[in-house]
């Protein structure tokens, strides 16, 4: 479930890079979903 979102936050990031939507908001959805895969990592 949680690689699902992972996968759905790179996603729409590349697409905010792509086509420009969104601005900032895209590059914050990023910063979650590293931060939420680093967690993952580390709890195993």
């Amino acid at each position: 479930m949680i690689w699902t979102i992972i996968g759905i936050l790179i996603l729409a990031w590349l697409l905010g890079l792509i086509f420009e939507i969104a601005g900032g908001l895209i590059h914050i959805l990023l910063v979650i979903a590293l931060v939420v895969f680093i967690a993952r990592m580390i709890k195993g």
